[in-house]
């Protein structure tokens, strides 16, 4: 089974090349963002150590991690954050590797690994490929006020929180190129896949 690694910057279009890839090809995506979710659910890896964490105010009335709460924690005090991330990351990563594991054992040909921190957490490592979505910031910044109403500060902080062009295009093996239409978008990852 062959793994593609998915990167590149907020309001790249991430989610479109995965979802293509999911239906034009039959790929296992999966996403980490949405595995953190997972891991964090009652009786799940990560719920216990977020609790202990940060106790249990952080909880609504079932018993289910607030999301909302936790995050207005961390991001009001930023040195909690690690904290957060020495939990969630590592039973992201397992969780992600025992997916994978299951779809080698299933026949998959193919899947896609896609997160937010993928090259500072070092997913590359267990992809046998990563493809950088490169979309002009302009695009990017446009994309992200008409799909997720964002304003221009808020563009700003993300741009300014990520890793610059530069560091993707040193780390990755292909460039898939989102500035145009989706058809365009299509045939490039039809090309890519071809190779």
């Amino acid at each position: 089974m062959k793994v593609i690694g998915i990167t590149g910057g907020v309001g790249s279009g991430k989610s479109q090349v995965l979802e293509y890839l999911r239906e034009q090809y039959g790929v296992l995506v999966i996403q980490a963002d949405l595995v953190g979710h997972e891991v964090m659910e009652p009786g799940e890896k990560a719920y216990g150590q977020v609790l202990e964490a940060f106790g249990d105010g952080i909880l609504d009335r079932d018993g289910r991690i607030d999301r909302k709460k936790l995050g207005g924690i961390v991001f009001s005090c930023q040195e909690r954050l690690p904290a957060l991330n020495a939990i969630i990351h590592p039973a992201v990563k397992e969780e992600i590797l025992k997916r994978l594991e299951a779809a080698r054992k299933e026949g998959r040909t193919y899947a896609a690994v896609e997160a937010a921190l993928f090259l500072e957490e070092k997913y590359d490592a267990f992809c046998d490929e990563t493809w950088y979505i490169d979309t002009d910031e302009d695009v990017r910044r446009r994309r992200l006020k008409e799909s997720r109403g964002y304003t221009d500060e808020r563009i700003d902080q993300i741009l300014r929180a990520q890793k610059s062009r530069e560091e993707f295009l040193a780390r990755c093996q292909a460039v898939v190129e989102n500035n145009g239409t989706v058809e365009e978008l299509k045939d490039r990852i039809d090309k890519r896949m071809r190779r």
